[in-house]
């Protein structure tokens, strides 16, 4: 069940993502909920401002921020989640 709901929630998760009207947007990608959004700055400010919202994402190298919920995440829970990156992104 687990790795059903990763597969749903992750692909609607990218698709949301990849709608995402921001210049700072190179390319988005992912396999389930494991997503990587690669941007055209360094990501250290971005990811401060996530936390300030809620949001922990981590670094993938210089210009990738990593996002990497937990199975379980809630319909709730994802939607703030892109609230959040869009606010941030923009």
């Amino acid at each position: 069940m687990l790795p059903e709901r990763a597969a749903e929630n992750g692909a609607y998760m990218l698709k949301r993502i990849k709608a995402i009207q921001s210049p700072l947007i190179r390319e988005v990608r992912g396999s389930g909920l494991i997503i990587g959004i690669e941007i055209k700055q360094k990501v250290a400010p971005y990811l401060a401002a996530l936390a300030e919202k809620g949001v922990l994402a981590l670094p993938a190298g210089m210009t990738v921020i990593r996002l990497l919920p937990p199975l379980v995440i809630t319909p709730y829970q994802i939607e703030k989640v892109l609230e959040s990156l869009e606010e941030v992104l923009a």
